[in-house]
């Protein structure tokens, strides 16, 4: 009997079960398996007997050798399945013993196979889902740079709370060249008002025409860049988890996105490995995310109590926030219960089946809607929303062709390998300190992600670990005379108590957020407000633009104090009573009087105060 030129697998034609396995088998070999039913060719080999190929899968290997049943189709596919076959312990015989029941229930199988997968086990394509995906990004991106651009030159313009001009001379004086590499941003050229408008203006129109599909390659780079020459060098404003998904996601399209002049879903099939890491991120994020609030001892996560804190002490809360936070305790606990499920398990799944893997990212998908409508954090639902397009197929549109993959160069193809485990490997590194906090990696792996991590390209995530059980805020004062103080109004952090909450959608107001930071850390941990004060003091109209009233219009105040006040949000006959969202109670000075001495900020001596 002549050996096979290529390895033959032989499975029973007539069995519904080994059609759809087949398959997706025959997709994922290609030409390097030959199939056929055993009721074609099994008059060829009359030597083996018709029940083996009524049993199980046969495999004519090239050597001459038959295989059947377990063995048989982890030789075929080769890959990890066949190396755990050979090498881990108890692997084979548990293989085996699977494969013999699920070969007695072929047609209960069956079923279940329609169940998980639906009609066909062959992978869609995901070339209409990346084309989708990079659509979403580029309006994420758009959002972000259209929030960030009325606030950039009231934070970091020449006259704004912490002028770039005066960090980066600083840094320079300090650093000398490496001082790019630091922190990685065109802005070391220049960083004037107009710099920085012009950035964000520059990183906008990349990011229109990446929703459009206009040179999205191009696009892609150009939005990823602008926003981190930003992000790398205005941290205190910057530094949140989201500006770092932003860019760590921003870097994975640049390998999705095709370079050429129009984008359309027909394009060839996105890079498997960088499709792989982009979903990877995802599942990284809400693990980290559930892990960290395990991890950090806090009882109110174990306990089940943090939603009865959250609505009302989280940043910047929306009106459905003081509905949900007058729901039964019970409620809140069965709230974290289905939120650690979706965040702790869901992920998991999305491994799954393919039918699996769409109601588990349904569950996610519900869950980052619902936090966006009781929380504003900025665009971090709509790119986290974003990112689950990418766990979707081209199936969903009815179109299954089967998953093709165009061959890079040699170059091309050790580029993106090597791309690939340095962003694996350093994303690895943030992630495993989330879930097992006592894990040290070696020396030489911390020392690359040092060098890599100013660039962004892999981040560590996890929301709220500890829960903030009080809502101290923050009111800025300022006075003429030391005896009329008249506050300064924000536009969204709570201040008049009857003002309603705002909802905020994909905006994100820094500096009212990095308030609530500061009524928490306290002033010596928060320098810059110090910073800000003097701005006010100084009248600067960047700085004032970003609050919502400005009391001193005419002229700066001689002095600037700051009061802490305790917020709660009202009950239902209390808001009916009053009219009020929110109840407060005074606790004391957050910041002593300041004024303007030598042009610079100094305490007021509190004999000058008028008495």
């Amino acid at each position: 009997m002549a050996k096979p030129s290529k390895p033959l697998l032989v499975y029973d034609g007539e069995c519904e079960f080994c059609r759809l396995w087949i398959d997706r088998w025959r997709a994922r070999t290609g030409d390097r398996i030959q199939y056929a039913t055993y009721q074609e060719v099994a008059s060829r080999y009359p030597n083996r007997p018709l029940e083996r190929f009524r049993q199980a899968v046969q495999l004519y290997n090239t050597d001459g050798q038959w295989y059947e049943g377990a063995e048989a189709v982890y030789r075929s596919l080769g890959g990890p399945g066949w190396w755990a076959y050979r090498t881990v312990p108890g692997f084979a015989p548990i293989s085996r013993a699977a494969y013999r029941w699920i070969a007695a229930h072929r047609p209960f199988c069956a079923r279940v196979t329609h169940a998980l997968w639906g009609p066909s086990l062959v992978t869609p394509q995901a070339t209409r889902t990346v084309w989708a995906f990079l659509r979403v990004l580029g309006l994420v991106y758009l959002a972000a740079f259209l929030s960030l651009l009325p606030q950039v030159v009231g934070l970091y313009g020449e006259r704004g709370i912490l002028p770039l001009v005066d960090l980066i001379r600083g840094a320079k004086g300090q650093w000398g060249n490496a001082a790019f590499l630091a922190a990685p941003s065109w802005l070391w050229l220049g960083a004037g008002d107009r710099m920085l408008v012009g950035t964000c203006l520059a990183g906008a129109g990349c990011s229109l025409l990446l929703a459009i599909g206009i040179v999205p390659g191009l696009a892609a780079l150009g939005a990823w860049a602008s926003y981190l020459s930003i992000t790398s060098v205005g941290t205190t404003f910057l530094w949140f988890q989201w500006d770092s998904l932003l860019l760590e996601t921003g870097f994975l399209a640049l390998f999705l996105a095709p370079w050429r002049p129009w984008s359309k879903p027909s394009d060839d099939p996105p890079r498997p490995v960088m499709l792989w890491l982009t979903r990877w991120l995802l599942f990284r994020l809400l693990i980290a995310s559930a892990a960290v609030k395990l991890t950090s001892g806090d009882p109110n996560w174990r306990q089940l109590t943090a939603l009865q804190y959250h609505y009302w002490t989280q940043p910047i809360p929306p009106p459905i926030a003081w509905t949900f936070a007058q729901f039964p305790a019970w409620f809140d606990k069965l709230s974290t219960l289905v939120m650690f499920f979706i965040e702790g398990v869901c992920p998991f799944l999305l491994f799954g089946p393919r039918r699996v893997r769409f109601v588990a990212l349904g569950a996610i998908c519900s869950l980052q809607i619902l936090i966006l409508l009781t929380g504003n954090y900025g665009f971090f639902n709509f790119l986290t929303l974003a990112l689950c397009v990418c766990w979707l197929d081209d199936g969903i549109g009815g179109v299954r062709r089967e998953a093709k993959t165009k061959t890079p160069s040699r170059f091309a193809k050790w580029g993106l390998r090597a791309v690939a485990t340095a962003v694996l490997l350093l994303g690895l590194i943030p992630f495993t300190g989330a879930l097992f906090p006592q894990i040290r990696w070696p020396a030489a792996i911390l020392g690359l992600e040092r060098v890599i991590s100013p660039w962004r390209v892999a981040n560590g995530y996890g929301l709220f670990a500890i829960m903030t059980t009080t809502r101290p805020e923050i009111t800025i004062e300022g006075s003429d005379d030391g005896t009329t103080w008249k506050a300064y109004e924000f536009r969204y952090k709570p201040g008049d108590p009857k003002r309603p909450p705002p909802f905020l959608g994909p905006h994100m107001p820094r500096l009212d957020w990095q308030m609530w930071f500061a009524s928490l850390d306290g002033l010596r941990q928060s320098p810059w407000f110090l910073y800000l004060c003097e701005r006010l003091l100084q009248g600067s109209e960047p700085v004032t633009r970003l609050l919502a009233t400005n009391p001193f219009a005419g002229h700066p105040p001689r002095f600037i104090r700051a009061r802490l006040s305790s917020y709660h949000f009202t009950s239902r006959a209390e808001k009916k009573a009053t009219g009020a969202w929110w109840k407060m109670e005074e606790v004391g000075l957050y910041c002593p009087p300041l004024t303007l001495t030598a042009g610079r900020v100094s305490l007021v001596a509190p004999d000058s105060l008028p008495r």
